[in-house]
C-alpha cells in the first residue's frame, strides 16, 4: 500500500506590476509561509492552497454518495484516493488587482483529474505537459500508429504536470476568488 504524506500552508503575495503572474505556488509536500512584497507596495493577495481526500457515505436509505473530508497537517492518502484542491486568493487590498493567475504543479504521485477544475465565470483555467513551459485550454499529443503515421490527439491524463488559474481581467477589492482542482493518487 502506498502512503504519501503532505504538509499544508498558506501563501501570502503582492502582485507583481510587469506581469500580473503571481509565480507558482510549491506543491504540498513543499508548502510553508512565505511573502514576498515589492518596493511599490502593490495590492496584496493572500493565496491560501488547501486539500480534501473523496469518501464514500451511505445516507440513511443505503445509498451512496460522495463527499470530501478535509486533509489537514500530515495526512495520509492511498493509491487510487482522489484529492480535490482549493486554490483561494484573498484581495485584502482597497484596490482591485488585474489578471491574478496562479499556476500550480501537478504533484509528483499524482495525476489530473480530466475536466475537474471548477473556476468562477470570466475565469480560465489551461493546462501545460512539458513542466509548466507552455499552457493550453486542450493539450495534445503526436501519437504514432502501428502503421507508422502520426495521430494528433488529446493529451492523456498522466502527461499533465501543471494547472494555471486565471482569475478574469481584475479582482475587486476586498473580494475572494476560489478555483478548485482534483488529483488521483498514483
Amino acid at each position: 500500500m502506498k502512503k504519501i504524506f503532505f504538509g499544508f500552508g498558506a501563501i501570502a503575495l503582492s502582485v507583481l506590476p510587469f506581469s500580473g503572474i503571481i509565480p507558482g505556488m510549491p506543491n504540498l509536500a513543499e508548502m510553508g509561509s512565505a511573502i514576498a512584497q515589492n518596493i511599490q507596495k502593490q495590492p496584496q493577495v493572500e493565496l491560501n492552497l488547501g486539500a480534501e481526500k473523496q469518501i464514500i457515505l451511505q445516507d440513511s436509505q443505503g445509498q451512496q454518495k460522495t463527499g470530501w473530508e478535509k486533509l489537514e497537517g500530515r495526512a495520509v492518502v492511498n493509491k487510487g484516493d482522489v484529492l480535490r484542491y482549493i486554490v483561494t486568493g484573498l484581495n485584502k487590498s482597497d484596490r482591485p488587482v488585474n489578471k491574478l493567475t496562479v499556476n500550480q504543479p501537478i504533484p509528483r504521485g499524482m495525476e489530473y483529474v480530466l475536466g475537474s477544475a471548477t473556476i468562477p465565470t470570466g475565469a480560465k483555467a489551461t493546462y501545460s505537459i512539458d513542466g509548466g513551459q507552455k499552457f493550453l485550454e486542450k493539450p495534445t499529443v503526436t501519437v504514432t500508429l502501428p502503421s507508422g503515421k502520426t495521430e494528433v490527439r488529446p493529451a492523456p491524463a498522466a502527461a499533465y504536470t501543471h494547472i494555471r488559474l486565471s482569475f478574469a481581467d481584475s479582482v475587486a477589492a476586498k473580494s475572494i476568488v476560489k478555483g478548485t482542482y482534483q488529483v488521483k493518487v498514483r
